[in-house]
């Protein structure tokens, strides 16, 4: 059965993370994907291990399921090209600066004109009516503004950035369920409409749902922080030979958690009665908990935990992932074979529907791979796309691949 999104057709001109896993998620549901790139194509086509220019790992994990038409929209025909993809298209998404998609004339009004059911999806650092509209963001800078890198000062006494681009993913996802509820709409009244998903209001919307505590309430009744993530001994346990992943939360898991350790008086003290006292107690309540657990090894806790409701797990590392027995039970990691790039790995949907399963059709594109092809299919005749091709408005692969830039802009 084909996915959730058959017959739905996006049109992408995005780069980098935020836009691309956006649109692979789409196309994992079963959107047909429309990659428009520039000459010198997405800049992630140059990160990471690759084995040929502008194939790079980052590029291939956030690609999957697309076509790919290079569009130079700095010379004439290619913005018209660009429109004529997107005439019957139901969702353009784009994650440039709001002025730069004036500047190329390709803003909302411009998509309405040839298609009014097509929903215009932007995805850029911040609203635009905003004091900061104008700036341009990138994770780092957006980990910065949210909060989430003074979150980590007030843990280890130095702002610090997550070691992974949570605000492009966030956003990213942010990204699918809004195209999602538009679309919806569309179907209840016609309707195609302009969504704009701002990075900095969607992490600190992200931030805030559990950190906005005392200011939750005006005037405050205390602090902003969630007590219990505050706590520098919040992290995974070690035992005699490694680590482990526990978290006795609940009073349950709590009660349960003194009787397998041989501590059934912690149950009962007056620091950890409740969860609230816990809490209250945080650092308290690790280090306690860090104590008992440092006396056995992991696997002697695992036997220990088993079953018992209270939620733990190993500590993985990223290698261990490849070859956890609950992803490979699942089939969670998928192989595919590459035309050009061999045989890789790929990381599932993680959603599982019944009736109308998410699946890889096809891998990441090269670049330039389909243009005279996408072109076709829009309606241009032979000898607009050859004047198109001969005056590098557009770009097939052979000519796309000079253009490649090693290493990155």
């Amino acid at each position: 059965m084909p996915g959730p999104l058959h017959g739905i057709k996006v049109v992408e001109m995005t780069s980098v993370v935020l836009g691309p896993w956006a649109c692979q998620m789409l196309g994992d549901m079963g959107a047909e994907i429309i990659k428009v790139e520039q000459p010198r194509g997405d800049s992630n086509r140059s990160l990471g291990a690759a084995n040929h220019p502008g194939m790079a790992a980052l590029y291939l994990t956030c690609n999957r399921n697309k076509r790919s038409i290079v569009l130079d929209l700095r010379l004439p025909g290619a913005r018209d090209a660009l429109l004529a993809l997107a005439r019957d298209a139901d969702v353009f998404v784009h994650n440039n600066r709001p002025q730069v998609m004036t500047k190329l004339g390709l803003e909302y009004a411009d998509f309405k004109k040839v298609n009014p059911r097509i929903i215009y999806c932007g995805a850029y650092g911040y609203a635009k009516r905003g004091p900061y509209g104008k700036l341009g963001a990138l994770d780092d800078s957006i980990q910065a503004a949210s909060g989430i890198a003074m979150l980590n000062e007030m843990v280890l006494g130095e702002p610090r950035y997550l070691p992974t681009i949570v605000a492009d993913k966030t956003t990213a996802i942010t990204v699918v369920y809004a195209v999602l509820a538009a679309l919806f709409h569309r179907e209840r009244s016609g309707e195609g409409q302009e969504i704009e998903v701002p990075m900095f209001e969607t992490m600190v919307n992200f931030v805030m749902a559990e950190h906005l505590w005392g200011m939750t309430f005006d005037p405050p009744k205390g602090k902003p922080g969630y007590t219990r993530l505050m706590s520098k001994d919040r992290k995974p346990y070690k035992t005699l030979d490694g680590y482990i992943g526990v978290l006795p939360y609940l009073n349950a898991h709590w009660v349960k958690f003194c009787e397998l350790t041989g501590h059934p008086e912690l149950a009962t003290d007056p620091r950890f009665l409740t969860l609230a006292d816990r809490v209250r107690n945080i650092d308290a309540t690790n280090q306690t908990t860090a104590r008992i657990i440092a006396t056995r090894t992991t696997g002697e806790w695992l036997k220990i935990f088993e079953g018992s409701g209270i939620p733990h797990i190993v500590v993985n590392t990223l290698e261990g992932l490849a070859e956890d027995p609950h992803l490979v039970a699942t089939g969670f990691w998928q192989f595919m074979d590459h035309p050009s790039e061999g045989r890789l790995r790929m990381a599932s949907f993680p959603v599982n529907f019944a009736a109308t399963p998410a699946d890889i059709r096809r891998p990441a594109p090269r670049l330039g791979e389909h243009t005279a092809q996408l072109l076709r299919e829009a309606g241009l005749d032979e000898a607009t796309i050859e004047a198109l091709l001969s005056s590098g408005a557009a770009m097939g692969e052979e000519q796309a691949a000079q253009s490649v830039t090693i290493g990155g802009d």
